[in-house]
Parts: structure tokens; C-alpha cells; sequence
């Protein structure tokens, strides 16, 4: 299992008129704890892309359980519960407060596709070589 943690401090753009973070900046949240989470296994999404791989979203589930407010730091926990096989990958989120209180869970699943055909693939060998050892 691979296990990375991302914080993020809130700021007011982020928040609503209730004082809450809105709703939609949750996927971004997740976005940033991914491109962390294959940052610290020596990749960026630069690198992925220069090798002639995009990662689209395909399919995104989002838990809300708590409020994440003005000035937060939350962190957001990222997963890897099985090594990605063939041309899918499933990160799974959760947020928590500074309080350790679980705020939100999410679940976003990509595909590995050539950016020249659009079609799938298998995951980079780089980057699963990278992952192999935490399975």
C-alpha cells in the first residue's frame, strides 16, 4: 500500500457564504495530494506527460462528513490500496482537520492513455517500478 499526506491551508477564496469550503474545491483538493503523492515517487505529471501518457479522470466519488473552514490546515491522505494494473489507477482521499477529525473521503479513478492515439495503456514501467516495492 502506498500512503502519502498533503496539507493545504485554507483560505477565504475557497470558503462560501455559510464560511465552509464550497463543495467543488474538494476535486482539487484531490488533485493536489495526487501530483504530490507521484511527486514524492520521483515523477510529476510533467514527466508522465513527456513520456507520452495523460491520466484523465474518469470517474470521481466525494463523501462529505464535516465542514472544512476559513484557515483550516487540513491534510489530505492519499492511498494507493492495490498497484494499478493495465491502464487504470484508484486514489483514494481522505480529508482531515487539524483537530484529526475526518472532514471527507473521496475515491478518483484515471486512465493511463497515449496522448497521441487517445487510447489506453498500461501504466508507465517507470512509475510502476517506482510503486512495486510498497505492494
Amino acid at each position: 500500500m502506498y500512503i502519502t499526506e498533503t496539507q493545504i491551508r485554507i483560505h477565504y477564496a475557497l470558503t462560501d457564504q455559510m464560511g465552509v469550503v464550497y463543495h467543488g474545491h474538494y476535486a482539487q483538493f484531490y488533485e493536489i495530494a495526487r501530483s504530490e503523492a507521484i511527486r514524492q515517487l520521483g515523477y510529476t505529471y510533467k514527466d508522465i506527460e513527456s513520456m507520452g501518457i495523460i491520466m484523465p479522470v474518469v470517474d470521481l466519488h466525494c463523501r462529505f462528513l464535516r465542514p472544512a473552514r476559513y484557515d483550516d490546515m487540513i491534510t489530505v491522505k492519499t492511498t494507493l490500496k492495490e498497484l494499478p494494473l493495465h491502464h487504470k489507477i484508484v486514489f483514494h482521499h481522505e480529508i482531515f482537520n487539524d483537530k484529526d477529525e475526518l472532514l471527507n473521503t473521496g475515491e478518483v479513478t484515471l486512465y493511463f492513455v497515449e496522448a497521441s492515439t487517445m487510447k489506453r495503456c498500461e501504466m508507465p514501467e517507470a512509475l510502476k517500478e517506482k510503486l512495486v516495492g510498497y505492494f
